[in-house]
Parts: structure tokens; C-alpha cells; sequence
């Protein structure tokens, strides 16, 4: 892959994941037992590349060097790169600039997933050369996101990129910008010649655009399989459906008296009894599951327990426990040592210890 890097963004404070990540960075957060960092360094790594920088902000970075390492469990080479103020992402792009030098490179949004990985963007960028490869997909509501307009192609040759509009009002195309893309280091003097915007960042977009006004190749690489920005509860819970519909089911730990329908993953030392359990699901690694019934698409993270109770289309984040709730969870997000239970005693009355920005629905 020649001088190919690397360069996934994690920073970010992760607001719309509150209060999960008051206490837990945005990217560590798992999705079917994984954290989502993850997926991104994998997906770069089976396109070849082997030299990673990740972007770290001030107050998680710690955690997210401990969690990923030295990116020897990986096979790549990590270098963490310290953002000391979250300037948008073009301001990312000139953090970086030390490590990757004259050096083509990938950049991925760290809270990203993106089904059947990059090989084929960067099998594309370096067989085409321009100067910038940006994925786009087709969405229903482009007024919400980063639109690309593509300029109509000569019969054979690649499309490219004219114009890009952050959430127009009348959107020109329904191709929405992902979170993915891959740039010559040409986008380092596109960055420094960039005004703050009016949020006061500075933004990718800007910086493409004004490659494309600089007369530079920037062309499209539409994804049609889905992609998953994991920044609010409900993306979470989604991407978690679509990863866990990938999984083909292992039974590792211990299953008593229980009944197991469809794939389902229980890892080592997990123990599932008197309990029903209905794929697609995984339990994690010294989870105890006991007259239970978990339903599809749910990810139950390590030393989680559950007793005499419902749970379906939810994530439990490590040493949460559920007991004997009278209804059925489901679409939630439990964030580590949560304990949910219903006490038993009289007067029936409901006791919350609950952090900000929470959400919680009872019938």
C-alpha cells in the first residue's frame, strides 16, 4: 500500500450520547460487544494500511489509548495525536500534519461504521489518483447532512465532485457525505488558507471545496450498503441490529436448562440458565443470565446480570444488572454498572438515581 496512512478522528465530547458519555468516550462505546472505535481501525487495516494516527481530545484521550494499545492486536501501528480544542474536522487534518507528512491517507470518523469496510475506496483512490476520494450515499433527508453535487460524466469516464453544501434548504443531489474519505496531502493547504465557519470550526467541507475551486480532481465514491453514524441512542441501537445480523452465533460459556433460538454468541465464562434466549444476540464474557428471556438484537457486554427478567433490541454496557422487573426492556441503552430491579418492598414506588440528559420511559 506504499505510503498510505491512516488517520481516524476521536475526539469529540459525544453530547448527543450523554449521559452514557459523561464518564465513557463516544468511540469506546460497544456496538455487539466491540466498541466502535474499533470497526474503523479494522476496516483501515484490511485495506492494508498499516500506520493508524488517531485524534484524541484532552478529556478521553487517556481512555482511548488504553482500550486500543499500541494497535499491535490489530496489526497496525497507532500514534495518538492530541487535538487540544475541538476546531472542526479540517483543524483535525492540520493536528495531523506532523505524522503523516507528504503522505496520502485515509481519514474516518472514529464514531463511524460502515458496511464492507474501505478496500474498495482505496483500491479506487490509488488506481484513479485524484486528489480527494469522498464516500457519499444516498439518504432520504439530505437536508440534514453534507450534500455533494457531481458534475455530469463524460460516457466512461469518473463523475466528479463540483460543489458541497452543508444541510441546504433544496438539496441538488440526495447524496450525502459519510464520514470516510481520502485525500492527497494537497487538503493541508486547503486547510490552512480556511476561515472559521460560523460555528467556529473548521470544516472538511470548506477545505474540499476549496480544493475543487482550486481546480484539483475530487471525485465520488458511492457506498450502497448502509453506514451508520453512531452519535445518537437510536444509531447505536440501529448499527447494533445490522453488526449482530453479521454474526453467525458461538455458544462458548455454559447453557442450563435453557433454550437458545437463532444465533446466539455467548462467550466464555458467561452462564445462561432457566432462560430463553432469541437471536440475533451476544453475552458477553462472565455475564450471568438466570429466568430470563432475551429477545433479538440485544448485546449484553461482559459480567452483566440478569435475573428473572425481559429484555430486547437494547445494549447493556459491562457490570449492568436487570432483576426482577415486572415489564420488558427494550430499545435501550444501559451504560456500565447500571442496577436496575424492582426492591419488593411496600408502598410500590419507583427510586432513581439518574445523570444528566437521561431518558427514561415508564408505561
Amino acid at each position: 500500500m506504499g505510503s498510505l496512512k491512516g488517520l481516524i478522528l476521536a475526539g469529540g465530547t459525544g453530547s448527543r450520547l450523554r449521559p452514557i458519555t459523561h464518564t465513557h468516550a463516544k468511540q469506546l462505546v460497544p456496538v455487539a460487544n466491540k466498541p466502535v472505535l474499533f470497526y474503523g481501525i479494522e476496516a483501515i487495516a484490511a485495506a492494508g494500511i498499516d500506520e493508524i494516527g488517531i485524534i484524541i481530545a484532552p478529556e478521553t484521550g487517556d481512555a482511548i489509548r488504553a482500550a486500543a494499545g499500541d494497535g499491535s492486536r490489530f496489526g497496525v501501528r497507532l500514534t495518538y495525536i492530541l487535538q487540544d480544542r475541538p476546531a472542526g474536522l479540517a483543524h483535525a487534518v492540520l493536528t495531523a500534519e506532523p505524522f503523516l507528512g507528504s503522505s496520502a491517507f485515509v481519514m474516518y470518523l472514529g464514531d463511524n461504521l460502515l458496511q464492507g469496510g474501505i478496500t474498495d475506496l482505496v483500491g479506487e483512490f490509488e488506481a484513479n489518483s485524484p486528489d480527494a476520494l469522498i464516500l457519499l450515499t444516498p439518504v432520504a433527508d439530505p437536508q440534514n447532512y453534507g450534500v455533494a453535487e457531481l458534475a455530469d460524466a463524460v460516457e466512461g469516464a469518473t463523475p466528479r465532485v463540483v460543489r458541497l453544501v452543508e444541510k441546504p434548504a433544496q438539496p441538488a443531489s440526495d447524496l450525502a457525505l459519510v464520514g470516510v474519505y481520502m485525500f492527497t496531502a494537497a487538503v493541508h493547504d486547503a486547510a490552512r488558507a480556511l476561515a472559521p465557519s460560523a460555528r467556529g470550526e473548521l470544516e472538511i467541507t470548506d477545505a474540499i471545496q476549496a480544493l475543487v475551486d482550486g481546480g484539483a480532481r475530487v471525485e465520488p465514491h458511492i457506498v450502497r450498503g448502509w453506514w451508520k453514524d453512531t452519535g445518537r441512542v437510536e444509531d447505536m441501537l440501529e448499527a447494533n441490529r445490522l453488526i449482530l445480523d453479521t454474526l453467525p452465533g458461538t455458544v462458548d460459556g455454559e447453557v442450563l436448562d435453557s433454550q437458545l433460538e437463532g444465533r446466539v454468541t455467548i462467550e466464555a465464562g458467561a452462564v445462561v440458565e432457566h432462560s430463553t434466549v432469541r437471536g440475533p444476540v451476544v453475552i458477553g464474557a462472565g455475564s450471568k443470565l438466570s429466568h430470563c428471556y432475551v429477545g433479538p438484537y440485544t448485546a449484553i457486554g461482559e459480567n452483566c446480570v440478569l435475573e428473572h427478567s425481559e429484555l430486547e433490541h437494547s445494549i447493556l454496557l459491562a457490570g449492568a444488572s436487570v432483576a426482577n422487573l415486572d415489564g420488558r426492556i427494550e430499545s435501550s441503552l444501559l451504560g456500565r454498572d447500571v442496577r436496575l430491579s424492582r426492591s419488593g418492598r411496600q408502598p410500590r414506588a419507583y427510586r432513581f438515581v439518574v445523570g444528566d440528559n437521561s431518558d427514561i420511559a415508564i408505561p
